[in-house]
């Protein structure tokens, strides 16, 4: 329950930040990147995301330098990018680390182990990727990662995730 018609802590419109807002406004892709070393897993949700087309193509990404699963992924050099599909949306929280995933966050959806890292069952695609450069610049506040594309699987008929305006869909 409620008492608010709206968020009781977001700024009048006048005092946005205009980039966030024009952030906000583009839809984004949703997918988490995950990598294992071992008994080791953890994975990261990452919505600043392109594919770059070429021989081999390339996933470039913004990523938090301060994220655990990133230490991980330059470790390990690869990387399994799951791409959410509708409905996968709690999954997405639980990776972002801004929802409760009691006993650590693969308990949260199903998880098979890969090589590249684990892959959640019932995305919309799962893409391998191999680590470019484990000391990346920055691009903004986030690492300009930039990951070579060694395999690609998509299911059919899978509609993926997306998030804008606050919103996914």
């Amino acid at each position: 329950m409620t008492i608010h018609s709206s968020h009781p802590f977001l700024p009048p419109p006048e005092d946005r930040n205009p980039l966030r807002r024009l952030r906000g406004s583009l839809p984004a892709p949703v997918s988490i990147w995950t990598s294992s070393d071992g008994a080791r897993r953890d994975g990261w949700t990452i919505s600043s995301m392109l594919v770059a087309d070429g021989d081999p193509g390339e996933l470039v990404a913004l990523v938090n330098e301060d994220a655990d699963w990133w230490d991980l992924f330059r470790t390990t050099g690869v990387a399994t990018v799951n791409v959410l599909a509708r409905g996968q949306d709690w999954i997405s929280e639980v990776f972002a680390r801004v929802a409760p995933s009691p006993g650590g966050v693969f308990r949260t959806g199903e998880w098979n182990d890969d090589d590249h890292g684990p892959r959640l069952v019932g995305a919309s695609a799962w893409v391998s990727v191999r680590l470019v450069d484990a000391d990346p610049g920055h691009a903004g506040w986030g690492l300009l990662v930039r990951a070579t594309i060694e395999s690609i699987d998509l299911a059919d008929g899978v509609e993926a995730l997306r998030h804008q305006g606050g919103l996914y869909a």
